[in-house]
């Protein structure tokens, strides 16, 4: 039989982890939902070895680095930069976006193109996850995720979510 094998987390919940933005989905069929916003909260598990104080990781550590994410996405238009039919045009100060039929002109400064195929929840959370991974494997370069699991909340009790495993 087996030992039984044990492991440590912790999850962040915070009423501060969020950040408004609007998008618009785009559907399998090809039709997109209007665009509009949603008040993004965030919500991070992480699974690690305990360090030699016996910490997952200090709390005042990670927090601030989703709390920045947050705030880089906060008010803007969020695009999904790999749609292979929404195209994202530079004009000077401002983007032109286009979808089918669609048109929108908006001031450059106002709108990021995540690397994502669509911006629904689930890739939402899968960038946010893989960014925030990132930014820890710069931070804390002996840190080993064991998982990491980020959701992204569009409304209370609807969120995608997007798990690491080792």
């Amino acid at each position: 039989m087996a030992a039984p094998r044990e492991s440590w987390s912790i999850a962040i919940d915070k009423d501060y982890l969020k950040f408004s933005a609007a998008h618009f989905l785009i559907f399998p069929d090809g039709s997109a939902e209007r665009l509009h916003g949603h008040n993004y909260k965030v919500f991070v598990d992480l699974h690690t070895d305990l360090d030699e104080h016996g910490l997952v990781i200090n709390f005042m550590e990670i927090k601030p680095l989703v709390r920045k994410l947050c705030d880089e996405l906060d008010e803007h238009l969020l695009l999904p930069g790999q749609h292979p039919v929404l195209t994202v045009t530079r004009n000077g100060d401002h983007v032109e976006v286009r979808y089918r039929e669609r048109l929108y002109l908006i001031p450059r400064e106002e709108v990021i193109v995540l690397p994502i195929g669509n911006s629904s929840a689930e890739n939402l959370a899968a960038w946010f996850g893989r960014t925030l991974c990132e930014r820890m494997r710069m931070a804390w370069p002996k840190l080993v995720v064991r998982e990491l699991s980020v959701g992204i909340e569009e409304t209370p009790g609807q969120r995608g979510i997007w798990t690491l495993r080792e």
